[in-house]
């Protein structure tokens, strides 16, 4: 945008704002470095230092600026140095050129050290300032904008500042639901709930990773939100937090993995598309055994458009020596766990939604792998087949028992796999049935359905098919049944649509819209 504004010729001010967390990113670094080579070009960098992501900050970037937070103010010494050289008597008004090198030297002295690796980047360095100084922050913005060039402020900030209990507790008031002001806890819920798959994958890696010691988990400043913490607090030499650098997380992975360890990459489905171009060329091409998981995989309702987690089918299916597979529910992800755990034949990939789980019993050991490439049955019918994938197979099971209620018998396919695909069950069943339908909760282009019909269109099996899936547009911020409902992925929906597609002759009555379901 400044780039632009100089091109068109145009006079404004453009402010770029970054979290410390995010400092360590490579784009971050990259434009600064870029920034720091355009000494004409106007620009304001804030950085609002709280040494907090989504939880503490790692890294050495993260202990060099807490170090400057917690040294003492200097700032006034460069401000004023110059005043205080007129002053001398035998100065005067002017500074010879030798003069301003010992000025510029001291300087760098009083200057904290984050400020004299900013300015040797080409910036001028204010701070670290008091972010929560009205004062102090007016003052310190109206001498950047006097400055030609890159500027950088270092603002020094308290997450949840203002709130004590959020204060004393960052990590929980990042994203918290309803909660008592007074108390600080949460509001009841009309029922308990299922443990969500991100707790019931970190509890059973955690278990697995206590009996192998070369299983080593690795994240993206995600320990929380991936349900990792249990892991991190009681095997802390198995796990790995690089703060938000999806990239280097994916090729310390392949690293790990070419020295025989088991690395468990633990990712959002959103945040893994940046390191797309390191599953390539670090894991695939090489064929290591990197397990991959998946968190917040498809719809991810109040995380809005930004986090949902629509495209890792489409985007990974397409590369080759890599495994894909989702589980129906939270007992086939411990199950899934274990299978990516003990796979060694390349890169494997589990996607999992944000959420409770379904209810399901839960083993506290011993889990059976999966087998690789291989579906399972779920219900029996001959007029139409329903291949679901991953959290669609209960909405699958839900179709087929309110298409049987209009005396329709569906067969219902817990898929498992999208790479490799269960062709040996899949399609001698599509031939023989002759109508198939797909669920998956990811994009239409390239996802689930798309395998399927490529399998079917390879094999010569020409028979009709029905995809369920998100269309061609952005989900918006919602909760998860409100987005199912504006996009037709409710079990009444789809169940209502399949009638008319399949089966128009019949006497219908209306499906009933349940909006749990």
């Amino acid at each position: 945008m400044a780039l632009a504004r100089d091109a068109k010729g145009e006079d404004f001010k453009v402010v770029a704002i970054i979290g410390d967390g995010a400092l360590t990113g490579g784009m971050a670094l990259e434009a600064i470095n870029h920034a720091g080579h355009l000494p004409n070009t106007n620009i304001i960098v804030v950085l609002n230092d709280n040494e907090m992501s989504i939880s503490p900050n790692v890294g050495a970037i993260s202990r060099y600026l807490n170090k400057v937070r917690l040294s003492d103010p200097v700032q006034f010494l460069s401000e004023n140095l110059g005043e205080q050289f007129k002053n001398l008597p035998f100065l005067g008004e002017q500074l010879s050129p030798d003069m301003k090198r010992v000025k510029e030297g001291m300087k760098r002295l009083a200057v904290p050290k984050v400020g004299a690796v900013i300015e040797e980047l080409g910036f001028k360095y204010f701070g670290p300032v008091d972010g929560h100084n009205l004062a102090e922050l007016i003052d310190t913005f109206q001498q950047a904008h006097k400055v030609t060039g890159p500027v950088f402020v270092h603002v020094a900030t308290v997450k949840g500042k203002g709130y004590d209990l959020a204060e004393q507790d960052q990590v929980s008031y990042h994203a918290q639901s309803p909660f008592d002001l007074t108390t600080g806890k949460a509001l009841p819920s009309n029922k308990p709930k299922p443990p969500s798959y991100s707790k019931v994958f970190g509890q059973t890696l955690t278990k697995l990773a206590e009996n192998n010691r070369k299983i080593i988990a690795i994240t993206a400043a995600m320990g929380t939100g991936t349900g990792l913490t249990k892991l991190q607090a009681k095997l802390p030499q198995q796990y790995i937090d690089v703060g938000i650098a999806e990239q280097h997380a994916v090729t310390l992975a392949a690293g790990l993995a070419c020295e025989g360890m088991r690395p468990v990459t633990t990712i959002y489905s959103t945040f893994l598309q940046r390191a797309y171009d390191q599953i390539i060329h670090d894991v695939c091409i090489q064929k290591l055994p990197v397990f991959f998981c998946l968190d917040r995989a498809g719809i991810v309702g109040a995380d809005g458009p930004t986090h949902q987690g629509m495209y890792d089918i489409a985007y990974l299916r397409c590369i080759p020596n890599m495994v894909i597979m989702a589980p129906k529910d939270e007992a086939e992800l411990q199950r899934m766990v274990v299978t990516g755990v003990n796979y060694t034949e390349g890169a494997i990939a589990m996607r999992y939604p944000r959420g409770s789980g379904l209810g399901v019993p839960l083993a506290e050991e011993g889990w059976e792998p999966v087998p690789i490439g291989k579906g399972e049955i779920l219900r029996h019918g001959e007029d139409i087949l329903l291949l679901g994938y991953g959290t669609m197979v209960n909405t699958a099971l839900q179709v087929g028992a309110i298409l049987q209620e209009h005396g329709i018998a569906a067969t219902v396919i817990n898929a498992r796999f999208v790479k490799p695909l269960d062709t040996e069950l899949i399609l001698p069943l599509a031939q023989s049935i002759g109508k198939v339908v797909t669920l998956e909760e990811g994009c239409l282009m390239g996802g689930f359905g798309s395998a399927v019909v490529e399998a079917l269109q390879d094999n010569d099996i020409l028979v009709p098919v029905k995809r369920f899936g998100v269309p061609d547009k952005l989900v918006d911020h919602a909760k998860p049944e409100e987005s199912k409902a504006d996009l037709g992925l409710t079990s009444p929906q789809i169940a209502e649509k399949l009638l008319k597609t399949f089966f128009p002759i019949q006497e219908l009555s209306p499906v009933s819209y349940n909006s749990n379901q």
